[in-house]
């Protein structure tokens, strides 16, 4: 309520709080801030899981609770560049309110953002200022084959080609379950991009992603009824499985409470790490083949 007066009156309130408190202020979020479309920019700490904290401090239900509010631009970073750009966006965006969601825990470093999110960086050092981002757009990270060369061998039949679809953190091991994946297959061409916002959608990318592959696996840090659920919601009405050729998949955090671990044993549990992106896209590439449950237990 304060942001929104703050707003009101020309200012750009930035409303910085832990993703999980931000449920106490729901009501505020609607009546004080969306329906009058003023921006204030809400900065969403610990968004996702958190390790030590438990369950009073997992930032994991954001995506649901504020996606179906009108007027609000939600974005999530995966990496510390992102990051950077997307404060620099919000503190540029005056036509509404936004929300930035990030989560607990270090960036991946300069050498790291090289070799594996393929950024070329100046001297070799992470830029000192963000940049605006185009609202409502994603990008593609990695186009099958990688850095390897072998693109021209991958994929050439569409039932080879997989798309994993990230938003925020889970890039990082999206990029490494598609370099395992087509490890294991020289005909298997997996591509991977990164979302950037929830709202709006970058409708054109998800387009050309359904029309590329076979399949669409989209990847979150948050509960059912978030950034998947958007992504499914949008492909059903615009007929992209109407025709029966493209398989979906949301990979979100299970409908279950996560006591205190480290953040690696939480994303175990929740099959968020690499290996369990790398067997979804074996799985939806027929690669592999899924336990049928009554034969798991035999």
């Amino acid at each position: 309520t304060m942001g929104a007066g703050m707003a009101c009156e020309g200012l750009k309130p930035f409303v910085c709080i832990y993703s999980t408190f931000l449920q106490r202020g729901y009501d505020q979020v609607v009546h004080d801030v969306a329906i009058q479309n003023l921006p204030v920019r809400f900065i969403l700490d610990r968004a996702g899981l958190v390790g030590n904290d438990g369950p009073t401090h997992h930032g994991v239900y954001d995506l649901s609770y504020l996606g179906c509010i009108p007027n609000l631009t939600i974005m999530a970073p995966s990496d510390e560049i992102e990051l950077k750009n997307m404060v620099t966006t919000c503190a540029a965006y005056d036509d509404g309110p936004t929300v930035l969601r990030y989560p607990r825990g270090t960036g991946y470093g300069a050498e790291k953002l090289q070799k594996l999110f393929g950024y070329e960086l100046k001297n070799g050092e992470i830029p000192a200022k963000g940049e605006v981002l185009p609202i409502g757009k994603g990008r593609i990270v990695r186009r099958p084959g990688g850095k390897t060369g072998s693109a021209s061998t991958r994929g050439k039949s569409k039932k080879d080609r997989v798309a994993v679809l990230s938003f925020g953190t889970r890039l990082h091991e999206s990029l490494v379950a598609a370099e395992e994946a087509e490890a294991s297959d020289p005909a298997l061409g997996v591509t991977v991009a990164d979302a950037r916002f929830m709202k709006p959608l970058d409708v054109d990318l998800i387009r050309e992603l359904a029309d590329e592959h076979s399949a669409l696996i989209t990847v979150e840090e948050g509960s059912i009824g978030g950034f998947g659920d958007h992504v499914l919601h949008f492909i059903t009405l615009d007929g992209l499985l109407d025709d029966g050729n493209l398989k979906f998949r949301p990979m979100v955090i299970p409908d279950t409470l996560f006591e205190a671990a480290t953040q690696y044993e939480q994303y175990e549990q929740a099959g968020l790490n690499s290996e369990h992106i790398r067997g979804t896209i074996l799985r939806l590439s027929q690669r592999i083949k899924a336990p049928v449950l009554e034969e798991a237990y035999e």
